[in-house]
């Protein structure tokens, strides 16, 4: 049952992920495990214990702090991605290499795309813009503004939006099917706006990720190369999971307006404070400019059982996914 509206100052325990996987990235040894067991392993219980809830009523000081909370993702972000390459450099080939870099897919995965997400919905060129594509970058995924902006938005829930999952589709096949299409809607994308050649915006994104690593691979190692490929492809995974559950086995005609019902939502507290109210969806498709902060839960949406977190696991059994979740699509009215 939902209750009261929550205190701007949650959305601060967003900051304990990308902190906990800093400390372990610098400590080392059994601390690389950080981001492991928080953001697998705890955060799905807090999903379920910590119930729904409506977000704060913005004041003056309240929307101040909400506001430059993402720029304060953004630093940590970058710190996790330089001391990610610094422990990998370091340890070589342990087990604790990997861990790391586990831990610090999870967190661009988290502190990068979710906070890209937001920034990518500002005006482009814009600073808040050029902040995403920075974190973007650390995801090697620099098309995702472009794909998601001007394909996944207007398309969202037609066969026409990769991002979109249909009824019945697992998500280890929605993966395989997403994540090209996605990158082929973008390229296409820029060529009709007229960016054909080497002015492609996805050619030139794809030409700066592979200059980051042969910086990487030539001034340090491949194998610090490869493991900053293995992190970003960790982010990637987390980033369709969560375009699979916003939107799986909901569906309408592509002349049909966007409505409340073609997104699902969550009120899930834990959740809500560490994505920048992410899982209120529907609210975020019917108004994509508003700041995270002003959106809010809309009655009649479709309702996910917990939240991003506590979904994570089940979602990874699509026989399971399905029993939980497909009694709960609604019927096209």
């Amino acid at each position: 049952m939902t209750t009261g509206r929550d205190a701007a100052a949650w959305h601060l325990v967003g900051l304990v992920a990308p902190v906990a996987i800093l400390s372990g990235n610098l400590a080392g040894g059994a601390w690389t495990l950080s981001g492991v067991v928080l953001i697998l392993l705890v955060y799905p219980v807090l999903d379920v214990v910590s119930g729904t809830g409506r977000p704060a009523l913005v004041t003056h000081t309240s929307r101040s702090l909400l506001a430059g909370l993402p720029y304060i993702h953004v630093i940590l972000q970058g710190c996790v991605f330089a001391t990610l390459i610094w422990r990998v450099h370091l340890d070589g080939y342990a087990w604790t290499t990997w861990i790391a870099a586990l831990s610090s897919g999870l967190n661009t995965g988290i502190s990068a795309i979710v906070v890209a997400h937001e920034m990518g919905h500002s005006r482009p060129l814009t600073f808040r813009w050029w902040l995403a594509r920075l974190n973007l970058l650390t995801a090697m995924y620099l098309h995702f503004t472009l794909e998601h902006n001007r394909q996944h938005h207007p398309a969202v829930a037609t066969p026409g939006d990769p991002a979109s999952a249909p009824r019945g589709r697992a998500l280890w096949y929605q993966l395989v099917c997403s994540v090209p299409a996605q990158f082929i809607d973008a390229w296409q994308l820029s060529v009709r706006s007229g960016r054909t050649g080497l002015r492609n915006t996805v050619l030139r994104g794809l030409a700066l990720q592979c200059l980051v690593i042969l910086i990487l691979w030539t001034a340090l190692s491949g194998w610090v190369a490869l493991v900053v490929i293995f992190h970003a492809g960790v982010a990637v995974f987390l980033l369709e999971y969560v375009n699979y559950i916003q939107h799986y086995g909901l569906s309408r005609d592509i002349t049909e307006r966007i409505a409340p019902r073609h997104a699902w939502e969550s009120q899930t507290r834990w959740s809500r404070w560490t994505l920048l109210e992410l899982p209120l969806h529907p609210a975020h498709h019917l108004s994509p400019s508003l700041p995270f902060w002003q959106l809010d839960p809309i009655e009649g949406a479709p309702t996910l059982p917990t939240g991003y977190y506590g979904l994570f696991w089940p979602c990874l059994f699509p026989p399971l996914w399905k029993r939980w979740i497909d009694p709960r699509i609604p019927t096209t009215p």
